[in-house]
């Protein structure tokens, strides 16, 4: 792998704010910055930092925008799908996380971090992550906690901590050059209690800066001089931290692994005989993956629709296209492991090569992307766009707000369950008013075989598993309709099957119909079902199937998008 492609890996060779890209030519400045862009992100970043939904007049305060000016920013957002509207509130959606994810893509380090992390947690029984350099802080970019943890410490892919308070950004510290060292300087000065960092304790008091510097710089030297450094309840009290270096082939450190503990646990000399070996070990053979002859940078890029699509006819003055046009160029660089040129992400963003280099240097300022050579690539702070908060969301986090659409346009109840053995459970539920609302909340259990929904998952399964799974489902007659034999079960299951959908009437209880799709995961693994449920009226099955199975695939579909992007590069929760 080419050297400028591996410190874009791990962002420790991040140009200085203000830097322009080679291919913009020395005559670019900051006139040309995209104007909206550079709004829409902050609106973005704003909407990131805080822990509830967030109005319009919120930001007008927090970003000093006029509120016409977050008004257009704010449905260019909705429209493409990076925020949600909720009555008067602004929420985040998981389309968000395709900023991270295009990070992660475009420097293999996902790839490349993944499989030893979750190795590193079999032996050590304590959760790890993977921190590279941001500026002149620690980013979080990978974890893994061990299989079985009730409550596991850890911090969330995307959280930045302070370099002088983890172990990790100690090891990064090493590599730091003199305009990295001034960075540091003017943002503790700026945040002497780190403030700015929600993942860790703000400080009591301000630590005189010679103090902070000195211990710093100890701390820094003895980091360089044993390949390692121990953190002592320095993140939070009650926890300890040890970090290694993964570095490049020029021993440069691009990424740290840590692993955390508690101190009930172990103390901070205990952790270090304890993980050391196996940590260097992992940060090997993370260094392997992301420089070996086995994983050389791909040729070119794969073929990919423009990621531009115009709305400004549809939706007239309140649709910011050089907002939009920005955030395409940002997602499309993620299309390859080792980023485009400029020619290629205005290709794949749809875009004129002037549009693409414009914004290209927008971003470049901001520090959202970085050049290494003839290509750019996302850079790590990408990841400040709400990818913490993102990554942490259930499927039924991510189902939820889809119901709740699906609801408002069938008018009958929608739920999302998962196979759970021979049962179905409920995982969310929206349901309406009516009077033959069926009372069911998340965490009830129903038998897979007279539902709906355990139909569409039973019919999911291989079908040589169908004959033992009836036999384990041991199926009685709930009313007169249910169907108990193997061999009507077993067509049950090929039907569903072959339709993509079930319909069972009035099978789980008199007078009750639902129908049911499932919700695959990025495989076309069916991991949950969603359905409508109702009273078995006049109408014929058929013309439920008829008008509501477009609205429920439709809505299988949204869930499937967003569930992609949220597992991505981490599973999803979704029990």
């Amino acid at each position: 792998m080419a050297r400028g492609v591996a410190g874009a890996q791990a962002g420790a060779s991040k140009q200085p704010t203000g830097t322009t890209p080679q291919a913009a030519g020395p005559e670019a400045g900051r006139g040309e910055a995209v104007g909206p862009l550079e709004r829409g992100l902050d609106v973005l970043r704003v909407m990131a930092d805080s822990a509830e939904a967030v109005r319009p007049g919120d930001l007008v305060r927090a970003t000093g925008l006029a509120r016409s000016a977050v008004d257009r920013i704010a449905a260019t957002l909705v429209h493409l799908g990076y925020l949600r509207a909720e009555g008067r509130d602004l929420v985040l959606a998981p389309r968000l996380m395709e900023f991270g994810n295009a990070y992660l893509d475009a420097s293999g380090l996902s790839r490349a971090l993944r499989p030893s992390l979750e190795r590193l947690t079999r032996p050590l029984d304590e959760s790890v992550s993977a921190i590279v350099l941001d500026g002149c802080d620690a980013r979080i970019v990978g974890t893994a906690v061990p299989p079985g943890r009730v409550i596991p410490l850890g911090f969330r892919v995307g959280d930045l901590l302070p370099s002088e308070r983890c172990a990790a950004g100690a090891v990064l510290a090493t590599g730091w050059d003199p305009s990295t060292h001034e960075a540091w300087r003017a943002r503790r000065a700026v945040d002497p209690l780190d403030a700015g960092f929600p993942a860790v304790p703000t400080r009591p008091t301000a630590p005189r800066p010679e103090r902070t510097e000195a211990d710093f710089a100890s701390w820094t030297t003895a980091a360089a001089a044993n390949g390692w450094a121990l953190d002592d309840q320095l993140v939070a009290p009650g926890l300890v931290a040890l970090a290694v270096p993964v570095r490049d082939p020029d021993g440069r450190p691009v990424c740290a692994i840590s692993v955390l503990a508690h101190t009930s646990r172990h103390s901070a000399d205990d952790l270090r005989a304890h993980a050391l070996t196996e940590m260097d070990r992992a940060a090997q053979d993370i260094a392997d993956a992301l420089y070996g002859t086995a994983h050389p940078l791909p040729a070119a890029p794969p073929p990919a629709a423009p990621a531009y699509a115009d709305a400004k006819p549809e939706l007239g003055p309140s649709f910011l296209q050089a907002l939009a046009r920005g955030l395409a160029v940002l997602t499309a660089l993620g299309g390859r492991r080792g980023g485009l040129t400029l020619a290629e992400a205005a290709e794949a963003a749809g875009l004129s090569y002037q549009s693409a280099r414009r914004n290209l240097l927008t971003l470049s300022e901001l520090s959202y992307v970085e050049q290494h050579g003839r290509r750019f690539l996302p850079g790590p702070r990408v990841l400040e766009l709400g990818y913490a908060r993102l990554s942490t969301l259930t499927l039924a986090d991510i189902a939820r707000p889809h119901l709740a659409d699906l609801v408002s346009r069938v008018r009958e109840s929608a739920s999302l369950a998962v196979l759970d053995g021979a049962e179905v459970r409920y995982v969310a539920r929206v349901a309406t008013g009516q009077i033959t609302s069926a009372r069911i909340t998340p965490g009830t259990r129903l038998p897979a075989y007279a539902t709906s929904m355990g139909r569409v998952l039973l019919a999911g399964l291989p079908r040589a598993e169908w004959p033992e799974r009836i036999r384990s489902l041991r199926p009685q007659a709930l009313t007169p309709h249910t169907l108990t034999s193997p061999e009507a079960l077993t067509a049950a299951f090929a039907q569903a099957a072959d339709d993509g959908f079930a319909l069972v009437e009035q099978e789980l209880e008199a007078g009750l119909r639902s129908l049911a799709v499932p919700v695959r995961d990025r495989s076309g693994r069916a991991v949950a079902a969603l359905n409508v449920a109702m009273h078995a009226g006049p109408e014929s099955p058929e013309h439920t199937r008829d008008t509501m199975l477009s609205a429920l695939s439709a809505c299988a579909a949204r869930v499937e998008a967003d569930l992609a992007l949220a597992s991505a590069h981490a599973p999803v929760e979704t029990g």
